[in-house]
């Protein structure tokens, strides 16, 4: 049982050692999401758009995208890093295969961006920044404080993805 026990954890400390993706500060962070559907001409149709502030460890996050899944008779690529992107041709997860784009503004800041192309395309666009260290108050209430907020409009155009809130 000792034995085992020693060789799961060592088998989890190397594939923390082997994580190539990118690290972020713990902390209050605040998290925009947004989905959309996306038409041929480049016009998006956003479908809603949610906001909402935990106290976080994103790095923890981004292990979990990173670790290579399989799903069904999807395969995860591994991801292409180019300059502060790190780039995803597919990628499984809950949405199914999807091609993914992660740009680092900072260690405090991220945009993810992930495309579905196979039926009706989406979108699904998360803007992070990290807004202040978490307080103890905060953690014993498991940080789901959040403002929701369900937005419908007509549809909206290209807009930059690299510019957090």
């Amino acid at each position: 049982m000792i034995a085992l026990s020693v060789s799961f954890a060592s088998h989890a400390a190397a594939a923390e050692e082997g994580f190539g993706g990118p690290t972020f500060r713990k902390g209050m962070w605040r998290f925009v999401r947004t989905l959309e559907l996306v038409s041929d001409s480049k016009v998006r149709q956003k479908l809603f758009e949610r906001e909402m502030t935990r106290c976080v460890d994103p790095t923890q996050a981004m292990k979990a995208t990173f670790s290579p899944v399989s799903v069904g008779n999807c395969h995860s690529s591994k991801p292409e890093k180019v300059s502060n992107k790190y780039i995803f041709s597919n990628r499984c997860d809950y949405l199914g295969p999807v091609s993914t784009v992660i740009t680092v503004l900072s260690d405090e800041a991220y945009t993810e961006v992930n495309e579905v192309r196979v039926g009706a395309q989406r979108r699904d666009r998360v803007v992070a920044r990290r807004i202040s260290d978490c307080h103890e108050d905060r953690a014993s209430l498991d940080q789901q404080t959040a403002a929701r907020r369900d937005v419908s409009p007509p549809q909206v155009q290209d807009s930059d993805e690299s510019e957090p809130l």
